[in-house]
């Protein structure tokens, strides 16, 4: 399972990836999780199973939504608490309760 990231510039995400990449190790789970800016949506989303925007890009939710729907990618803006604290716990989990 892919799981892309994208925030302003797609570094802000990287210790979030890190974290996240911690967390489906410590559940034996194979996903590749990487983060990109959010300019990538429609490039990087052709190959994702889930995108995830930073809360500071939330408001181009539906934008990226317009891109992700026809390819049947669920897409959610991460919670500002789960980022702020580099949740990367809680922030898999928003991932794979979209997958659902």
């Amino acid at each position: 399972m892919k799981i892309k990231l994208f925030c302003l510039s797609g570094m802000s995400t990287s210790l979030l990836v890190t974290k996240m990449r911690e967390a489906a190790k410590k559940r034996g789970l194979d996903v590749e999780i990487e983060a990109y800016a959010e300019s990538a949506v429609a490039k990087e989303s052709d190959d994702c199973d889930i995108a995830l925007l930073g809360p500071q890009v939330g408001y181009q939710l539906k934008k990226a939504k317009e891109v992700c729907d026809p390819k049947n990618i669920p897409i959610a803006v991460i919670s500002m608490v789960d980022y702020g604290t580099m949740n990367g716990e809680k922030v898999l989990d928003l991932a794979l309760s979209l997958k659902k």
